[in-house]
């Protein structure tokens, strides 16, 4: 039992990383007060772009760089569409979704002839496991042992990013001066205007960041967790990722916190499929797949409490003269 508790636990680790770079994503744009629906599509188009360009250059660093750059393309369209423009910020995200989820692909069909899907990777276009010191050495220690070695040890280099990217997260919005300016467009744009400080250039700044941690999720799930693109392989993690953002109630901690959570809840999930439940038969997949916005509701319903958002979150903002 624990030597499958642990396992269950590296598979939510494994699980939980794109989750976690789309929340930090979604709350540096909407603490600026920016709504992105958009994740989901960010993420997918960067996972295929990811996939593409580390086949071709036969670099998983660049083709890390190449799905990053595509979802900084695509956030800032969001950004000129739902800041300069001013347009709603929901459609916006909605149409970068559309775009996604039709043109990778329809470009993966045409350039692979795979029915959208990308040739499978080598391991020098693929962020590979990592041991680390003495991981071998300690494995047969009972306990502290397989830890390490399974749960710690093994994991691709993007996910010990993710987690000091939740840490630096919390120090940029906390700890600096543009995380306070961040944190104020997001509640009075105005008293920031009046400060001298352009809304613009901070909320464009913000979705840039969005767009880089995007970025990043979708290139692990193509060039890190997976050996290439398929379709559709964002699999709804963006909005999973929004949801989970909404329970952390836009706190990066939490925000960690509540997507282990739900990677536990698919680690966990993904065996219970070949069993028969008393009255169900076998789990619904459906049911897997909602059960991180079921489980949203119950616990802020329940437990935690209203999620307060930012008061300036969706509200395009007019310089007033």
């Amino acid at each position: 039992m624990f030597e499958l508790f642990i396992t269950v636990l590296d598979s939510t680790v494994r699980l939980s990383i794109p989750l976690v770079f789309a929340a930090l994503a979604g709350l540096f744009s909407e603490r600026s007060g920016v709504v992105d629906i958009g994740l989901e599509g960010k993420i997918l188009v960067s996972a295929f772009f990811a996939a593409v360009v580390a086949a071709e250059s036969g670099s998983m660093w660049v083709g890390l760089t190449g799905g990053i750059i595509a979802s900084i393309f695509l956030s800032i369209i969001h950004a000129i569409a739902s800041v300069t423009f001013r347009g709603n910020q929901i459609i916006s995200g909605v149409a970068i979704n559309f775009i996604a989820a039709g043109l990778t692909p329809l470009l993966g069909h045409y350039w692979y002839k795979r029915g959208g899907n990308t040739p499978a990777l080598q391991e020098a276009e693929r962020f590979m496991p990592i041991d680390l010191p003495f991981a071998q050495t300690l494995k047969d220690v009972p306990y502290i042992g397989y830890i390490y070695e399974e749960l710690i040890s093994g994991h691709n280099l993007l996910v010990y990013l993710a987690f000091v990217a939740v840490g630096l997260t919390y120090w940029t919005l906390f700890k600096t001066r543009f995380g306070l300016r961040l944190r104020a467009v997001g509640e009075n744009p105005t008293a920031v205007d009046t400060a001298g400080i352009s809304v613009t250039l901070l909320r464009y700044r913000a979705v840039i960041i969005c767009g880089v941690l995007c970025g990043i999720s979708g290139a692990y799930l193509s060039i890190g967790h997976g050996a290439g693109f398929v379709v559709n392989m964002s699999a709804q993690k963006g909005f999973i990722a929004l949801a989970a953002l909404i329970f952390a109630k836009w706190k990066p901690l939490n925000a960690l916190y509540a997507c282990l959570l739900f990677g536990f809840l698919e680690a966990v999930a993904i065996p219970l499929q070949n069993y028969d439940i008393p009255l169900i038969g076998k789990m619904p997949v459906q049911l897997i797949q909602a059960t991180p916005y079921i489980l949203t509701v119950i616990l802020l319903a329940g437990f935690i409490g209203k999620a307060i958002a930012p008061k300036a979150v969706g509200v395009p903002y007019v310089k007033e003269r």
